[in-house]
């Protein structure tokens, strides 16, 4: 049986899932982002336990079947841009189409949707996001970093930066260090 698990997209809300998990005596096969796979069936009353406990840690779990699709979704986006280090064999909609087993066509209508924006436009938002945090790792140079997360050049995902950040990559970067220039000043 499969439990899904919204807002559950990093490593530190599999720890909140697996010690509630724990407290109820639910035994679990297999944990990803957004689900949880588990040994047995869960009464009612666990089950509402469970989405209490959860609750209170800010998670949700879920039931509606179009929420589900709409959550596993986006954490294939999170997971595949901010967890894999690995350059995908595939474009990103054949892979999110293979991991959840549906046309991607569905998957994108029912995404705009209910989110009122683009499977692609959530993919670049991320992508970005992955960019800005590389950046201020300051271990990978930009061409790196386009390599990593699939750009076609550095010129494409510098365009990209700018449209969705107002700034250049580099322009980000040197932010960074003139901040961190003031605070040794102190």
């Amino acid at each position: 049986m499969k439990l899904y698990i919204k807002y559950m997209v990093s490593i530190r809300c599999k720890v909140i899932v697996k010690d509630e998990l724990e407290k109820l005596g639910i035994h679990y096969t297999l944990m990803d982002l957004g689900e949880v796979e588990i040994k047995e069936n869960i009464s009612s009353d666990q089950r509402n336990q469970l989405a209490i406990a959860l609750k209170k840690t800010g998670l949700e779990l879920m039931e509606d079947k179009k929420a589900i699709l709409i959550e596993r979704i986006k954490a294939v986006v999170v997971e595949m841009i901010h967890y894999s280090d690995e350059a995908l064999k595939v474009n990103f909609s054949d892979f999110i189409s293979e991991k959840l087993e549906h046309d991607y066509t569905y998957l994108a209508n029912l995404f705009s949707e209910v989110e009122g924006t683009t499977i692609e436009h959530f993919i670049i938002k991320h992508k970005i996001e992955r960019v800005k945090e590389l950046l201020l790792y300051d271990e990978l140079t930009l061409t790196e970093i386009s390599y990593r997360l699939h750009y076609s050049s550095v010129a494409h995902l510098s365009n990209q930066f700018k449209k969705i950040t107002g700034l250049t990559p580099t322009f980000f970067k040197h932010l960074r260090e003139k901040r961190r220039g003031g605070l040794e000043n102190i």
